[in-house]
């Protein structure tokens, strides 16, 4: 089956990046990524730092991400230790880039999220573990003997 021409439209992706650089839509990523908090990455600037950055220098961002020509900063990596031992790498995007991480998450959720199965609650909003846990006894509780738990948390690493 070829693929819909419209999903491969540039205008298609242009709309999306419209949607991404909305106010409403960056000031919600904003306040997400404030929330999270942590560390600054390669360039050192802080959360805090970053609605006096984007005062100064939004037209030339949202320029380079409806031109599609924004590059991220490289990540920081860092290694935090294992309960068990070891160490674990951790790669930390720079506040700007969390940003626009957030912006994009935001929109594509928006549009994805209603085509996934009802059955799925990892990583989705509105949905926790206990759910997902409270959904299995009911299906027990109806008489199916198979409950299926697939975690892709380490499928791609590559250590």
């Amino acid at each position: 089956m070829a693929a819909k021409p419209e999903t491969e439209s540039p205008s298609v992706c242009d709309r999306l990046m419209e949607a991404v650089c909305e106010r409403e839509n960056l000031r919600q990523a904003l306040k997400r990524v404030k929330a999270n908090k942590g560390s600054p990455g390669v360039d050192g600037m802080t959360v805090r730092a970053l609605p006096g950055f984007l005062r100064e220098h939004w037209l030339t961002i949202r320029a380079a991400l409806l031109s599609g020509s924004y590059r991220p900063q490289p990540v920081r990596r860092v290694e935090i230790p294992k309960p068990d031992g070891g160490t674990r790498k951790l790669g930390v995007p720079s506040a700007l880039d969390r940003l626009v991480q957030q912006a994009v998450l935001q929109v594509l959720q928006r549009q994805w999220d209603p085509t996934f199965s009802d059955s799925s609650y990892g990583f989705r909003p509105g949905r926790s573990a206990h759910q997902a846990v409270a959904r299995a006894q009911s299906y027990i509780q109806s008489g199916y003997t198979w409950v299926v738990d697939l975690d892709l948390e380490q499928f791609l690493d590559h250590t």
